[in-house]
């Protein structure tokens, strides 16, 4: 795990692709793979930049709301826009919506962590029992 994360913090990642950045889909992956990767994202990177167009949107902000409400995350800035894109359909330009909310560790965000792990961990023995 040690060589992990020293490989992670050794990557060299221009702005166009941040290595804290993930980009929502809303038919690719179930919405609590988003949220358990956005927290190990915080982990690593203090915090984390949740992006998506269209109907994602949506899925980003129960994301960020997931985090917040459950004492993970603050937030720390959110911004909107338009992106030009190709309807692949017709073949003529349309324009997405596109959002991008920047989230960051709360001061409590170790400790919960650390209380969830150890309760999965006593889950776990007693499952084995």
């Amino acid at each position: 795990m040690e060589e992990i994360t020293e490989g992670v913090n050794n990557l060299n990642v221009s702005d166009t692709h941040k290595k804290n950045r993930i980009q929502v889909s809303n038919t690719k992956k179930p919405l609590f793979f988003y949220v358990n990767l956005a927290k190990r994202y915080m982990q690593q990177h203090e915090e984390v930049e949740l992006s998506a167009l269209g109907m994602a949107i949506a899925t980003v902000v129960t994301i960020a709301e997931i985090l917040k409400n459950n004492g993970l995350a603050v937030e720390k800035k959110i911004m909107t826009s338009t992106v030009d894109m190709k309807d692949e359909t017709r073949g003529r330009p349309i324009q997405k919506a596109k959002i991008e909310i920047l989230l960051g560790k709360t001061e409590n965000f170790d400790e919960l962590m650390a209380a969830a792990a150890e309760e999965r961990e006593a889950a776990d023995a007693e499952g084995q029992n």
